[in-house]
């Protein structure tokens, strides 16, 4: 007897739509789910749910993410014609030629399998062609593969360590390099404990150790800098703290000697504000209320990072001495 994934409704997946984008055709989005739902009635996955919870949960994260109809269709559409008797032609007759190219290419990627480092090259060169065609058909891609790695419990041992290595080699990378930071991460952390289960117990320690004491202290530290910003006139949209990824944090310990005293962003600041004049304001206020740690103000807004990233970044003594890392960006 499973046990039903109560997140991923098609009420709940409408909901979001329409609150998101409203201008969204959520009755084709209904039919969609109906025509999938009906094409794997029957077909369970491994943890013995309906099969249809997978593109469900697919669709629910672009929906989450904001992504476009045409996108959100395709994650519930995508495992149809590899898994069912349904073909693209039945797919492009009901959805049109837009949703059945992406569908297909969402296949043929399915045809991909993970079989070392000998095959390595060969599928990032087809994964770079489908982004090459449409960059969307690897955004659903990635829907499906987090969605997968979620709920990974449920299958061998040896086929949860090959999915998730291939999740941290491939699929991680190349979300990395659309400048999809969170997707990244997201799979990162969901791959994390089957590929190194030990060192996923150790980093998970730490953050239980780490984190709910910084935390208490930022909560401190946002006060001031909203306040400051305030009596300075100076706009934003948000100011809130965020918490290091997982897989991030360990492979950043492992840069530092596995010493967690030489990570300074394990808890951040992120600033958000309207235009990039007013980063550079932001960034004087912080200068001005804390001291900077030399050689850790880095302006990726003049000189952006490969995958577009765009922010500054400054690591600053605060009351205490506790150190803080602030990111400041627009936005865009």
């Amino acid at each position: 007897m499973y046990m039903s994934d109560k997140k991923y409704t098609i009420k709940r997946l409408l909901n979001t739509i329409a609150k998101t984008n409203p201008r969204a055709d959520v009755e084709l989005v209904r039919l969609a789910y109906e025509f999938a739902d009906n094409a794997h009635k029957g077909q369970k996955r491994k943890s013995g749910e309906p099969y249809i919870i997978h593109p469900l949960g697919a669709a629910q994260k672009l929906a989450d993410m904001q992504m476009d109809q045409s996108i959100i269709i395709t994650a519930l559409l995508h495992d149809v014609p590899e898994d069912t008797n349904v073909t693209i032609e039945e797919i492009e007759h009901n959805f049109g030629k837009d949703i059945s190219i992406l569908v297909e290419g969402i296949t043929k990627l399915g045809k991909l399998k993970y079989r070392g480092v000998e095959r390595y090259i060969e599928n990032l060169r087809k994964m770079f062609v489908a982004v090459a065609n449409d960059v969307r058909v690897m955004i659903v891609k990635f829907a499906d593969r987090l969605h997968n790695l979620e709920t990974l419990a449920s299958l061998p041992p040896k086929k949860q360590y090959r999915i998730a290595l291939e999740s941290l080699e491939i699929y991680a990378p190349i979300a990395n390099r659309l400048g999809m930071g969170d997707m990244k991460g997201r799979m990162e952390d969901a791959a994390f404990q089957y590929v190194y289960p030990k060192e996923y117990l150790w980093v998970k320690k730490i953050i239980s150790e780490r984190y709910t004491e910084k935390e208490r202290y930022l909560d401190e530290t946002q006060a001031i800098m909203k306040k400051e910003l305030e009596d300075n006139k100076i706009p934003f949209n948000d100011i809130h703290g965020r918490t290091k990824r997982m897989y991030s944090l360990y492979r950043k310990l492992l840069r530092y000697d596995r010493n967690i005293e030489r990570i300074h962003d394990l808890v951040a600041i992120r600033v958000i504000v309207p235009s990039i004049a007013d980063c550079y304001a932001a960034l004087g206020v912080v200068h001005k209320l804390w001291r900077p740690l030399k050689g850790r103000i880095k302006d990726y807004i003049a000189q952006p990072k490969p995958n577009g990233y765009q922010s500054l970044h400054t690591t600053v003594f605060c009351e205490g001495g506790e150190i803080v890392e602030f990111q400041i960006r627009t936005q865009e």
